[in-house]
C-alpha cells in the first residue's frame, strides 16, 4: 500500500513538473501574440512622444534616399512629437524576409514600403497589418481629415485603379505609393539599320522576327547590325512580368483570385518553348543570365530592353545614370514603347510600383502616429518629388493634376537630368495607359507563384545555354520542380483557404518547443521506470 500510495504520489509530482516546463517552454517559443483588432483613437494624445520605425527602398539613385529624408525631417517639423526612424534597403525581397521574421517576434516596422503580394502573407500573422478603411474614412485624422496639418489628397483623389490594387479580402490594406510599369526600350536605329520599321504597338511577332535578323554576321564573326563581335538582341530583366503579361495577353490560365494555380498549362509550356527556341538560336536573354538591359543597350549591343518604367534614367546613348564606361556607349535613338503585345488592338501590360502598409501595435496612439506620416508620403510634395527621380508615376490625381507637375512633364529633353527625354517617355506612356494594365490576384502564395513563372524562363533559358532538349518531358518535369520547389501544391480555395493557410515550414520556436516537451516526457519515463525498480527490490528485500 505504502509503495503504490509513493507511486501515486511521485506520478503526480512528475505530472505538476512536465506542465510547468511545458508552461516555460510556451513562455518563450511561443511566437506572436494574437494583437487586438485596431480601433481609430477619437483623438491624437499630443502630449507623449511616439517614435516610429519606416521601411522603405530606393534603386542606386541616392537622390531617393534624401527624399525620404527630406520627406521625414518636413514631417517632423508639422509633428514634433513625432520622430521617424528610417531603415532603407535596395531590395524588396529582403524587406519582406525581414518583416517575416519580425512578425515572429512582435518587432515589425511601424510602416512599410512592400507589395500586395508580400502583404497578403503577412495577414497570417494575427492582426499585424491593419485594414484602413476605418482610418480612411475617419473624418478628423481619414484623408485629408480636418485634424491632419499638411495638405492631403481625399479618397476622391487617388487614382482609383491604384487604389483598387491595394485591397485584400474587400478591405483596403495598403495605399499606392508610386506607380510604374514596364515598357520597352527600342534602338531604333539599329530596327531602321535591319530595314524594319517600329509599328506604333510593337508585337510579339514583329521583335523576335527582328531579333533573328540582327544575327546575322560578317565574314569575320562580328554582327552586321553594330560591327562588334557581341549581340543579344532582345533581353527581358523581369522574366516573372514576362510570363505573367503573355499569359494575360493569351487570355490563358495564370490563378483564380481564390489562389487557385492554373499557370500549368499548354499555353505556358507554348511560351516556354518558344524562349527556348530563340535562346537556342542567341536571340534572347534574361537579367539573371546576362545582367542589367541597360548595360547591352546602351553599349550597342541589345535592340530590345524590356525593363521597367521606373528605370528609365538608366535607359539610352544620354542616360544620366549608366554603369558601363562611357567610352562603351553608343549613340543611337531611343524608341519608347509598350511592351510586346499579342493583340495590339487590345494591349495589356502590368501595373506595379511599391505600396504602403501600416502594421498593428498594442499602442493605438503609436498605430495613429504612424498612419499620419504614411499619409504624409501621399502628398503633393513627396510624390512629384519621387516621382522626378525615375519614370514614376504619382498615385494621386491631385499631384498628376497639379501645375507643378504638369511643368515637369511640358519640359520634356530640357536637359539629362530631370527632364531625361526617355524619363519622361515612359512616364507619359504610364498616364496614357493607365486603363490598359492590370494586377495579378493576390492572396497568400501568389508572391510564390510570381517567382515560380519567372523561374521557368530562367530554368528553359539556362538548360538550352547547358545543351539539353526543351521537350514536352522536359517541361513535365519542370512543371513538377516548380510545383514542388515552391509549395503550389498547398494553395487551397474556398472555405478550406480561409481555415488553413500555407505557412511553410515550422517556426525553430515550435521545434524547440515539441522538442522540449518530448525531452520532458522521456525524462518522466527514465523517472518512472527507475522508481518501480527501486519498489521491486525493497519489496525483494
Amino acid at each position: 500500500m505504502r509503495n503504490s500510495e509513493f507511486g501515486m504520489r511521485n506520478w503526480k509530482r512528475l505530472g505538476l513538473l512536465a506542465l510547468l516546463v511545458a508552461c516555460l517552454l510556451l513562455t518563450g517559443c511561443h511566437g506572436p501574440v494574437k494583437k487586438e483588432a485596431f480601433s481609430v483613437p477619437s483623438a491624437l494624445d499630443e502630449s507623449r512622444t511616439y517614435e516610429i520605425s519606416f521601411w522603405a527602398k530606393t534603386e542606386s539613385n541616392v537622390t531617393q534616399a534624401n527624399l525620404y529624408k527630406d520627406a521625414i525631417a518636413a514631417f517632423e517639423k508639422l509633428y514634433p512629437n513625432i520622430r521617424v526612424n528610417l531603415k532603407l534597403y535596395t531590395d524588396y525581397g529582403r524587406i519582406y524576409q525581414d518583416v517575416i521574421t519580425n512578425i515572429a517576434t512582435n518587432s515589425t516596422p511601424n510602416v512599410c514600403i512592400t507589395y500586395p503580394d508580400h502583404i497578403a502573407t503577412y495577414l497570417t500573422g494575427n492582426n499585424c497589418v491593419v485594414p484602413l478603411d476605418a482610418l480612411m474614412a475617419d473624418r478628423n485624422y481619414g484623408l485629408a481629415g480636418s485634424k491632419v496639418r499638411f495638405d492631403g489628397p481625399s479618397r476622391r483623389e487617388m487614382i482609383p485603379q491604384f487604389l483598387s490594387e491595394c485591397v485584400l479580402d474587400g478591405q483596403q490594406y495598403a495605399l499606392p505609393y508610386m506607380r510604374s510599369t514596364e515598357v520597352c526600350y527600342v534602338n531604333k536605329t539599329y530596327v531602321e539599320r535591319l530595314g524594319y520599321t517600329l509599328p506604333e504597338v510593337l508585337t510579339w511577332d514583329f521583335v523576335w522576327e527582328v531579333s533573328e535578323a540582327a544575327l546575322a554576321k560578317d565574314e569575320n564573326g562580328r554582327y552586321l547590325v553594330n560591327g562588334q563581335p557581341t549581340m543579344i538582341p532582345f533581353i527581358y530583366k523581369s522574366t516573372d512580368n514576362m510570363m505573367i503579361q503573355l499569359l494575360r495577353q493569351m487570355e490563358a490560365g495564370y490563378s483564380t483570385p481564390g489562389g487557385e494555380v492554373l499557370i500549368f498549362n499548354d499555353d505556358t509550356r507554348s511560351v516556354l518553348k518558344t524562349v527556348a527556341a530563340h535562346v537556342k538560336s542567341g536571340a534572347f536573354s534574361t537579367f539573371k543570365i546576362s545582367s542589367y538591359p541597360a548595360n547591352w543597350l546602351n553599349a550597342g549591343q541589345c535592340i530590345f530592353a524590356v525593363d521597367s518604367t521606373a528605370g528609365s534614367t538608366w535607359m539610352g546613348s544620354e542616360a544620366p545614370l549608366i554603369d558601363i564606361a562611357e567610352e562603351s556607349m553608343v549613340d543611337f535613338e531611343t524608341a519608347v514603347m509598350m511592351v510586346p503585345q499579342v493583340n495590339p488592338e487590345q494591349p495589356q501590360m502590368i501595373s506595379q510600383g511599391p505600396s504602403m502598409c501600416l502594421f498593428n501595435k498594442d499602442d493605438p496612439q503609436e498605430v495613429l502616429a504612424s498612419w499620419l506620416f504614411m499619409q504624409y508620403l501621399l502628398t503633393n510634395e513627396v510624390q512629384i518629388a519621387y516621382a522626378g527621380t525615375e519614370g514614376y508615376v504619382p498615385v494621386t490625381a491631385k499631384a498628376q493634376e497639379s501645375a507643378e507637375y504638369r511643368d515637369y512633364l511640358a519640359r520634356r529633353g530640357e536637359d539629362n537630368e530631370l527632364h531625361y527625354a526617355v524619363k519622361l517617355d515612359a512616364t507619359e506612356l504610364l498616364i496614357d495607359h493607365v486603363a490598359d494594365t492590370f494586377v495579378t490576384p493576390v492572396f497568400n502564395g501568389s508572391a510564390s507563384l510570381r517567382d515560380a513563372s519567372g523561374q521557368m524562363i530562367e530554368e528553359v533559358a539556362k538548360s538550352v545555354r547547358r545543351k539539353k532538349t526543351i521537350d514536352d518531358a522536359y517541361i513535365d518535369d519542370l512543371y513538377a520542380k516548380m510545383v514542388n520547389l515552391y509549395r503550389l501544391d498547398q494553395n487551397e480555395t474556398g472555405e478550406d483557404a480561409a481555415l488553413r493557410k500555407d505557412l511553410g515550414p515550422l517556426p525553430g520556436t515550435a521545434v524547440a518547443l515539441l522538442a522540449g516537451l518530448a525531452a520532458v516526457w522521456l525524462g518522466i519515463l527514465v523517472y518512472a521506470a527507475a522508481e518501480q525498480l527501486k519498489q521491486r527490490r525493497r519489496a525483494g528485500k
